[in-house]
This record gives C-alpha cells, sequence and structure tokens, in this order.
C-alpha cells in the first residue's frame, strides 16, 4: 500500500508538471521562430524531479517505514497475497509512471529511443529504491513477485512504444467508495484502508479494478469503428480483509470470519481511448493524457465464481 501511496504522488507530480509545461508553451508567441531551449528543459525537469525523488523517498521513509521496525536485508514471498490484486497494482504504476515520465523527457527534447529506455529504467529504479526499503523493514522484505509485476508493467508500455510508437493497449484502473454495512467489517475496513474516500481508493483492494483497455481501431482498422472506441478487460476481487485470510485483532479480542468467501473477478466493458480523441487545445490535451490512465464508468459484464452476470453502470 506504501508502494501505492508512492506511485499516486509521484503520478500528480508529472501529471501537474505536464500541465504547467504545456501552459508555459502556450503563452509563446505564434510568430516566434525560435527554437525550444531544450538544455534549459532539460535542466527543469532533472532539478525538480531530483527535489520530488528525494523529498518521497526520505518522507515516505520518515512516515512509512520508521513506524515498524528495521532488520537485515531479506527476502519474502507475497506472491499468494490479496488474490495477486496488489500485484496488479505493482504492474499498473510501472506502467502509467513510464508513459509519464517519457512524455516529460519528451518535452525535455530526449531522442525518442532514449526516452523510452530513460523513462523505463526511472519507472524501474523508482520501484526498486522502494522494494529495497521493503527489504530492511521486519514487516516486509524484497519481493520477486513485485519486481516481476513491476517488470511487466513496463515492459509492456516500453514493448508497444518501441515497436509502434503507440499504445494499443493500455493499463487503467478505477474504484469506488466501499462502505460495509456490517459494522465488524466496516471497523476492519477503517483499519486496514482508512476511513477517508481518497485513502479508501488508494488502498482498499476491495473497491479497485484494474484493466487492460484495448483500441479497436489499432487493433482491427478495417472496422467501421470510431478511433476513441475501446474495450476494455478487467481484473478486480471481493472479501479480502487480510492478505491470506480474513482473521484479524480488535480491543474486544482476535476475530476470523469463515462466513466471507475470498474470490477474483473478471470483467468486460466499453472505455474510451482519451487521446484520440481530436482537439487543438493544448489543456484539454493534458487533460485527457492524464485521463487516459482511468476506465471510465461503463455498461459491463462480470464474471465471478462462475457466474456470468451484467451491470448497467459499472465504476
Amino acid at each position: 500500500m506504501k508502494f501505492l501511496i508512492g506511485c499516486f504522488a509521484l503520478l500528480l507530480f508529472n501529471s501537474n508538471c505536464l500541465a504547467q509545461l504545456n501552459a508555459l508553451d502556450s503563452t509563446i508567441k505564434v510568430d516566434s521562430i525560435a527554437s525550444p531551449n531544450y538544455k534549459k528543459r532539460q535542466n527543469i525537469v532533472g532539478v525538480s524531479q531530483a527535489i520530488f525523488f528525494t523529498g518521497t523517498f526520505t518522507a515516505l521513509n520518515q512516515v512509512w517505514y520508521a513506524n515498524y521496525p528495521r532488520s537485515s536485508f531479506h527476502f519474502y514471498n507475497d506472491g499468494g497475497e490479496w488474490l495477486k490484486m496488489d500485484k496488479a497494482g505493482h504492474g499498473y504504476w510501472a506502467y502509467q509512471m513510464s508513459r509519464l515520465q517519457f512524455n516529460t523527457l519528451k518535452w525535455a527534447g530526449v531522442k525518442n529511443n532514449k526516452a523510452i529506455l530513460y523513462a523505463s529504467l526511472t519507472g524501474m529504479g523508482y520501484q526498486t529504491i522502494i522494494e529495497t526499503l521493503d527489504g530492511f523493514s521486519a514487516k516486509w522484505g524484497w519481493s520477486w513477485n513485485d519486481m516481476a509485476a513491476n517488470a511487466i508493467g513496463t515492459g509492456l508500455w516500453a514493448s508497444q512504444q518501441y515497436a509502434w510508437g503507440t499504445q494499443k493497449f493500455k493499463l487503467k484502473f478505477s474504484a469506488h467508495y466501499n462502505k460495509n454495512s456490517d459494522p465488524q467489517l466496516e471497523y476492519r475496513n477503517n483499519q486496514l484502508f482508512g476511513s477517508f474516500f481518497a485513502e479508501r481508493i488508494l488502498k482498499d483492494y476491495n473497491a479497485q479494478t484494474y484493466w487492460l483497455s484495448m483500441n479497436v481501431h489499432s487493433i482491427a482498422p478495417k472496422l467501421q469503428a470510431p478511433k476513441w472506441l475501446n474495450i476494455a478487460v478487467g481484473y478486480g476481487a471481493e472479501n479480502m480483509y487480510g492478505g491470506y485470510a480474513n482473521n484479524w485483532s480488535t480491543p474486544t479480542g482476535d476475530i476470523t470470519r469463515f462466513d466471507l468467501k475470498r474470490y477474483p473477478q473478471w470483467y468486460l466493458s466499453l472505455d474510451v481511448d482519451f487521446e484520440k480523441i481530436p482537439t487543438k487545445s493544448k489543456a484539454l490535451k493534458s487533460l485527457f493524457y492524464v485521463l487516459d490512465a482511468i476506465k471510465i464508468p461503463a455498461p459491463s459484464l462480470i464474471l465471478a465464481n462462475g457466474k456470468l452476470t451484467g451491470q448497467w453502470m459499472y465504476y
């Protein structure tokens, strides 16, 4: 979960950078024939990101890891936790960090192939540092499963960028606020995932869905489909109130909920590729770029526990 918080901060930082940089460019006079000062842009990006990365890791170390006992470096096999929802999260954030870093580097004038390489290394490097901090924490440990998920997310982005110069298959995210009417489960929700909306969105694996969103026109150009239309396959899970099992401690004693079956869910839905929506507005382009990290609410088919159901508007 601390991984998601750190990555979310990076996502907001890079998204804000892109919006600010595009806004800055829009103030340049149309009749200006001077080429962009890429050296200056590279200095801006280098200094700002160095400050951000240093501040993020320092804060994460103090706010999160300092609250738990330290240990010698060790490994931890967490492959079965949270029905692999945390691994889906690792892959998603690795993809998004690489995507955002690439556009920032391109703005700074870095050549295409170098920008792809540096964006991939930055995304993986960021996550490797977090994983290393895990390795020195007694509560966690270095997870090769986490690193494999990180590599898959970055690899999905980089391979498409190298091969096609565009993303035909995008990783996206959706979530909703999951308030439970059962007081015992709501207590556990607050204990695990926090009580505020933003915390729940970032932490509650029961309320999250990770999507592979595929552009119809890019995959099958002969079909008469709008260029912005996507089909998305999603993965989620339900009834998880612990990494491996639904048991926890309260001030009045230990609780185990055997009545709650933990199960995965698969989704099929429609989606929008915002970057394929034509516009000449730089502000809208920046907005669409950020929105492309999110799966829009849409009608969905849901496969869970061997049953296929539908929902008119799935968030």
